[in-house]
């Protein structure tokens, strides 16, 4: 669900860079609807935000400048943002005439996106390796993790802390690590081959490694190094 409401703050959250169209003594008919600007940067980001984010979306829109006086338009005006720019936190957007007698003024909005995050249910230690009695999900405040986020307790598995976390941490993927399950001299079985045929056969680890990374292990009985994958704390896939 996205919420629209208006900021009612002052001064000014515009920065007009085009025409400030007729006079004050001209008709008001002759000026262009200020609600119509708001509404058509308010539509812009209601759009364009439900395409990026998912979850709630809060969106408050800038009001206009009381003074400002643009001239009425009676073609559907356009809004638009530079490319590349963020849809979250305070943002801008352009609204422009597209006609003639062209203008065109920024009009600010502040965008807060709120989703599901995994937070830390105690307090846990550095080195902690995670289970998922450790997290939980809940609608967290996204706008500002500029870390990312975790969102399923899958992407905790097999996971330890970098550092020590107080509970009811947002859990970002830099205060994660994937254990060591290897270490230089342990005794590994290299195993080779897919289904039902495969090779096995004793080595001693030369690097450290965890769950995926690519190790250096010697064979015992060659004495031949060779590099392989870490599948578990004493088994290292290889393709001989």
């Amino acid at each position: 669900m996205t919420v629209i409401r208006t900021l009612l703050s002052t001064p000014s959250l515009l920065l007009l860079i085009g025409s400030l169209g007729m006079g004050p003594a001209q008709a008001d008919t002759a000026i262009h609807p200020p609600a119509d600007i708001v509404a058509t940067a308010q539509t812009f980001l209601e759009q364009a935000t439900r395409d990026q984010h998912n979850g709630r979306i809060d969106i408050s829109v800038g009001r206009l400048d009381p003074r400002l006086r643009l001239t009425r338009r009676t073609q559907p005006l356009q809004a638009s943002q530079t490319n590349g720019a963020r849809l979250t936190g305070h943002v801008s957007v352009v609204v422009s005439c597209p006609d003639k007698a062209a203008w065109k003024i920024y009009v600010t909005a502040e965008i807060e996106v709120y989703g599901p995050a995994l937070i830390t249910t105690r307090s846990l230690a550095r080195g902690t390796s995670l289970a998922p009695t450790d997290v939980q999900s809940v609608e967290t405040k996204l706008t500002n993790l500029g870390h990312g986020h975790l969102q399923s307790a899958d992407e905790i598995q097999g996971m330890a802390t970098l550092r020590a976390l107080p509970s009811g941490t947002v859990l970002t993927p830099s205060m994660l690590k994937a254990p060591r399950l290897i270490r230089r001299g342990d005794r590994v079985m290299l195993v080779s081959g897919q289904g039902p045929i495969q090779v096995e056969m004793l080595g001693e680890a030369v690097n450290d490694g965890a769950r995926g990374d690519r190790v250096q292990v010697r064979a015992l009985n060659s004495q031949r190094i060779v590099e392989g994958w870490v599948v578990s704390a004493s088994v290292v896939k290889v393709t001989l």
